[in-house]
């Protein structure tokens, strides 16, 4: 689903690349020639270095440490950055740290765990428009991703919270997201009704999410 957002002849830095499966399957497919490999660790960085050099792709995957954006330099001329499997807000983050490796980027392809209301806060903020959104459930797990390109965007508070191409398709995997967790915040209004102590701002806002979720779902 990822690597079929990443544009032909694309320069990619896939940031928290782990084994480097991303750009290595890019490289093989003829997708791209050029890609780092990021990583902040050395445990997964020497896990791709391995991946690399057992597939015989030294010549267009490098493999680099380095805290999010700070793997990328100049000289890489790098137009695609690809951020997959990590929170929304820490992608955020690393986005936002270093904005400066943006300026040259045509192409961001996100795929938060979590917290997809704040990155697409983030990116209606920094002059970034949502192109393209995707959800799919594999193994019991729903992952979303978010393409976003420079540009201007101003998004209705539904479409932050459900993402505008998502709430537009409603296919079932966003159904059985939504519906998973209008379940968990039922439960958890429930139980702050029946505890002594809730604190009470929390509950209205559980109570305003819930309501929110449900109104989307009778659409």
């Amino acid at each position: 689903m990822v690597a079929g957002e990443v544009q032909k002849g694309a320069r990619i830095a896939d940031i928290g690349s782990d084994h480097a499966y991303l750009p290595i399957h890019l490289v093989k497919e003829g997708i791209i020639n050029f890609a780092i490999a990021g990583e902040v660790a050395k445990g997964p960085l020497s896990n791709s270095e391995f991946e690399i050099k057992d597939q015989n792709v030294q010549d267009s995957v490098i493999p680099r440490l380095g805290d999010g954006l700070d793997v990328i330099q100049d000289q890489d001329q790098i137009d695609t950055i690809v951020i997959a499997g990590m929170g929304g807000i820490l992608i955020q983050s690393i986005l936002d740290r270093n904005q400066g490796k943006l300026k040259n980027v045509k192409r961001l392809v996100l795929q938060p765990n979590v917290g997809e209301l704040e990155l697409r806060t983030w990116l209606q903020n920094n002059n970034f428009k949502i192109v393209n959104e995707k959800i799919v459930a594999e193994d019991r797990h729903i992952y979303e991703m978010i393409v976003a390109e420079p540009g201007n965007a101003s998004y209705s508070d539904a479409e932050l919270h459900f993402g505008p191409y998502l709430s537009a398709e409603r296919n079932t995997a966003y159904l059985s997201k939504w519906e998973r967790e209008l379940k968990r915040l039922l439960k958890v209004e429930n139980a702050m009704k029946n505890s002594n102590s809730h604190d009470s701002n929390r509950l209205k806002q559980v109570q305003e999410e819930v309501s929110r979720v449900q109104e989307m779902l009778s659409k």
